[in-house]
């Protein structure tokens, strides 16, 4: 089980992320438009460096839903290796069952 501390942060950074995520958009657009002037630009890039750093995408990490646990993460189900494997044997998971040989 990850830190409690660690989970909420990620949390906000996930919630900073949604609330920003347009207006960074307008603004890494603009920056990256030639047909405006170089200050316009400038101006631009200078407003998204004021934006909070934790709202950036990047600056998610991808955790476990059941552990927390930021390794060994599988997109599609939301879930770390260990996490997914103890579900699926104890039959939680539909369609998946625990391979041995």
């Amino acid at each position: 089980m990850a830190k409690n501390s660690a989970i909420l942060n990620n949390n906000k950074r996930k919630r900073l992320a949604a609330k920003y995520a347009d207006k960074r958009a307008a603004l890494k657009a603009m920056t990256k438009d030639m047909n405006l002037s170089m200050e316009e630009r400038f101006n631009a890039q200078l407003k998204l460096a004021e934006l909070p750093r934790n709202s950036s995408k990047t600056r998610v990490r991808n955790r476990c839903e059941v552990s927390g646990r930021p390794r060994g993460y599988y997109r599609k189900v939301k879930m770390s290796r260990i996490a997914l494997r103890d579900l699926a044997s104890q039959g939680l998971i539909p369609g998946m069952t625990k391979s041995s040989w």
